[in-house]
């Protein structure tokens, strides 16, 4: 099979399939040597002749504490080859930059044509040189607007899409929001080919900070849609009673199409601080974040560490993304914070920190194992809303991984008295088509699972004024429930709200 590349202008016919080492730019390898500043030379070498790029066989780099990145614009294969990332003398000063970052060559182009945007508007109506990753911001509107231990005042309003040259918006990315104001819209081209970065044994030392929400980088950040990660193995050691937390090894942000197979990933040790309610509280810290992004896949990956370990923080984290996949992983968490539209969790498992979500569309979980307090957590920092659909098919729920537990499929909690920003929405149907719960050590005077936790205990009778009202799910369809206890199950404990949900058994 034939393969062509559309090189820089400049490059010579001897060049084409030359491969650029690291050694060839200074790079010692010796595991001692700082040679980040080699690494950078070679990539930017590389990415000038469009050459691919090759560690060194058997090579160790060690990579020291400078503010800097190296620009992987070219195929990469990091081979057998180990990376030390030293962050132990890493200043908070110096935190922010990837030690590696995957980027178009293309530029972005700002749209000021555009002054307003509805959900699911099918088309900008401008043309393009490229297709392109849309991200549109509106700052005079908050949504997100969190409460409890982080409480803050919301986000701007934002939101993501694909586009073709002609304007025309991917139905499977749609606007989300209506935008009367509009305070930038930026389309980042879509690389046409797949960039393609394997191999590497990468082990972060972990930072020595001072444990705040000053959030480490250091990793490989990804901004070009159309990436392929494969068989990148990373692991952390040097963690100690203090430490800040990191935004994740694997940085995914503003781009479309990227695809994380075959990795062996870590979760980091949880460090508590002091909140903004002035109270302690766990910080996040991720060893993946996928950041205003579609189309993200991750495939047959592992968790180096265990993921049933309570002192370790969930590996996975998103924010403002679309269609995201997770398929045969074994990882202890996935989590959309600021929301997901349309995701996928298939032939995998989820260890303590299970699976935290909200958004929209359709969310499947198909075929998993999932081991955390509840099946989903609805998150009530967010207002636990899913404006859509959810399924559960051919599913295994462990609660809290066989330690005593109640068993509730669908947590999460919405007083009515909070503003978010948006109308809060249970799933609108819940559809479970096999479904075995392993509930053998149940909590004393167990009822049998539940399908909703109460979610707002003081909703007990029709005395109850919600300020911002949270619509209710209003079709429950089970095929196939199965309990380890023999019990049935029950809709919830909080039998008014959950009054006229209609729930259809097939036997």
């Amino acid at each position: 099979m034939l393969a062509f590349f559309v090189f820089g202008a400049g490059i010579h016919a001897a060049d084409l399939n030359k491969v650029v080492y690291y050694s060839e730019y200074g790079a010692a390898g010796d595991g001692v040597t700082d040679d980040f500043d080699a690494i950078i030379r070679a990539h930017a070498a590389a990415n000038e002749k469009g050459l691919r790029v090759r560690a060194d066989a058997g090579a160790v780099y060690y990579i020291g504490a400078a503010s800097k990145t190296a620009t992987i614009q070219t195929d990469t294969d990091w081979g057998d080859a180990r990376f030390i990332i030293d962050d132990s003398k890493v200043t908070v000063e110096n935190r922010g930059k990837n030690v590696f970052n995957i980027s178009s060559k293309l530029s972005p182009v700002k749209i000021t044509s555009v002054k307003t945007l509805r959900k699911n508007q099918a088309s900008l109506g401008v043309t393009l040189p490229h297709n392109a990753f849309v991200v549109v911001t509106d700052n005079t509107t908050r949504r997100y607007i969190r409460m409890g231990l982080n409480k803050n005042d919301g986000s701007a309003q934002t939101d993501v899409f694909v586009v073709d040259k002609n304007g025309n918006i991917d139905g499977g990315t749609p606007v989300i929001w209506d935008y009367d104001n509009i305070t930038s819209m930026t389309a980042w081209p879509i690389d046409p080919g797949i960039l393609t970065v394997r191999g590497g044994h990468f082990t972060t030392i972990a930072n020595q900070a001072e444990s705040r929400y000053t959030y480490y980088a250091r990793g490989v950040g990804i901004t070009r849609s159309n990436v392929a990660i494969d068989g990148v193995t990373h692991a952390i050691k040097g963690e100690r009673d203090h430490g800040a937390p990191y935004n994740g090894f694997i940085m995914i942000a503003g781009c479309s199409g990227v695809m994380v197979k075959n990795c062996r990933l870590s979760g980091h040790k949880t460090y508590t601080t002091i909140g903004r309610a002035n109270a302690p509280v766990s910080m996040g810290s991720y060893d993946i974040i996928v950041n205003k992004a579609a189309n993200v896949t991750f495939k047959d990956c592992r968790q180096l560490n265990n993921i049933h370990d309570g002192k370790i923080w969930g590996i996975f984290g998103s924010n403002y993304s679309k269609n995201l996949t997770f398929d045969n992983v074994v990882f202890s968490r996935f989590d959309a914070h600021m929301g997901v539209a349309n995701a996928t969790i298939k032939n995998s498992a989820l260890g303590h920190q299970g699976i935290n979500l909200i958004g929209s569309g359709v969310f499947l979980v198909e075929n998993t194992r999932v081991h955390g307090a509840s099946f989903i957590n609805l998150r009530r920092d967010y207002g636990s809303t899913w404006e859509g659909e959810i399924i559960i098919r051919n599913c295994e729920y462990i609660p809290r991984n066989g330690v005593r537990a109640d068993a509730v499929l669908i947590n999460g909690g919405n007083s009515g008295r909070h503003n978010f920003g948006y109308a809060c929405h249970m799933p609108e149907k819940v559809t479970i088509d096999g479904l075995v719960i392993d509930d053998g050590n149940p909590v004393e005077n167990y009822q049998g699972p539940k399908i909703f936790a109460p979610f707002n205990a003081d909703y007990k009778d029709a005395d109850y004024v919600e300020k911002y009202p949270y619509a209710i799910t209003r079709e429950v369809n089970i095929r196939g429930l199965k309990t380890k206890s023999g019990k049935p199950y029950i809709v919830s404990k909080n039998r008014f709200l959950f009054r006229n949900v209609r729930v259809t058994e097939q036997k």
